[in-house]
């Protein structure tokens, strides 16, 4: 968009596809998958979107150095290592070890080995701690030294991170309406909250009715559905539109998190399972598993007719598969 820094990173558009052989099996609703796990970019997901916007203000800052921070098998860390080293930006990722007694290829592999193979540096932290003051204890020092230092939030979700979903909501729409059809709902994982915001502003912006579901892969609705609704409104006052948000624009079901944020579910385990050996489609265990395993839930609840089309986004993640054996 004119006025607005923009770096291309991710290949777009993502494919928009029928999941017929998932669809017959819960005998639900005709499901189809939008596969943000293919933006590209060492493996995709949903995080290359933002970084398209985020580091594009960050060359615009002249910045030279990326920080960003995330849990263990963080994908926004290996998203944000990747673009880094498109760009040609070093990169620091602070990794909060929130389950230090899991095993060998949780702490060191799948995500996390990619992060080092893509060049970044990993400075870990114990569980509890506010890598979030972290990363601005380190941006100091690293401006005393003359860097210059440009911090990526947690998951990408500000408003400049929120913009890359605006325009994915709209290419859904699009193809969506290229195959004939009207979602009668959009699923997806939410987490930190910069994906939901975004989808919910660009439907805004087409003035589009097609509901919006986010499952929660962590936080409790009541935490989360604020953080939303703020960013989606971040994101008019940005781009300079006016909009507002009716009562039922940000809708969060966070009853399919389990124990917490990143431990498995049974629930899970069979989502996974059913798109692997229904569709060959695999999903991750933190994220879009859990978004699966709420879809499932909806499907067999009734919460829509065997006629309706729904829209599963799936939000990346893949290589975390290997960490969670």
């Amino acid at each position: 968009m004119p006025g607005i820094p923009h770096v291309p990173l991710a290949q777009l558009p993502t494919p928009l596809e029928p999941l017929p052989r998932l669809s017959a099996e819960l005998g639900g609703p005709r499901i189809w998958v939008k596969r943000d796990d293919q933006t590209g970019l060492a493996m995709g997901g949903n995080k290359v979107r933002k970084l398209e916007y985020l580091l594009a203000e960050a060359r615009e800052l002249g910045a030279d150095i990326v920080l960003t921070t995330g849990a263990t098998q963080s994908n926004h860390c290996r998203q944000t290592a990747a673009a880094a080293a498109r760009l040609g930006l070093d990169c620091e990722l602070l990794i909060e070890h929130r389950f230090p007694d899991w095993s060998d290829d949780y702490q060191h592999g799948g995500n996390l080995q990619l992060d080092r193979l893509l060049g970044a540096s990993v400075l870990d932290f114990d569980r509890g701690t506010d890598t979030t003051v972290e990363m601005e204890r380190r941006a100091d020092e690293l401006r005393a030294e003359g860097r210059t230092p440009y911090i990526v939030p947690l998951g990408g979700s500000n408003v400049v991170g929120a913009l890359g979903y605006r325009t994915a909501a709209v290419e859904i729409l699009r193809q969506a309406d290229e195959r004939g059809f009207e979602p009668n709902e959009i699923v997806h994982a939410t987490a930190s909250g910069g994906t939901q915001a975004g989808l919910v502003a660009g439907l805004a912006i087409k003035r589009s009715e097609v509901p919006l579901l986010g499952i929660s892969a962590g936080a409790a609705e009541s935490y989360l559905g604020p953080i939303v609704r703020s960013l989606a409104e971040g994101v008019f006052a940005h781009i300079g539109i006016e909009r507002s948000l009716g009562p039922h624009a940000v809708v969060i079901d966070d009853s399919h998190v389990g124990e917490a944020y990143g431990i498995p579910t049974e629930e899970m385990h069979e989502a996974v399972t059913l798109c692997a050996r229904f569709e060959g489609l695999l999903l991750d265990p933190v994220y879009s598993g859990k978004a699966m395993a709420g879809l499932v839930h909806h499907v067999r609840a009734g919460r829509w007719s065997a006629d309706d089309d729904v829209v599963f986004i799936h939000t990346g993640g893949t290589p975390a598969l290997f960490a969670y054996r």
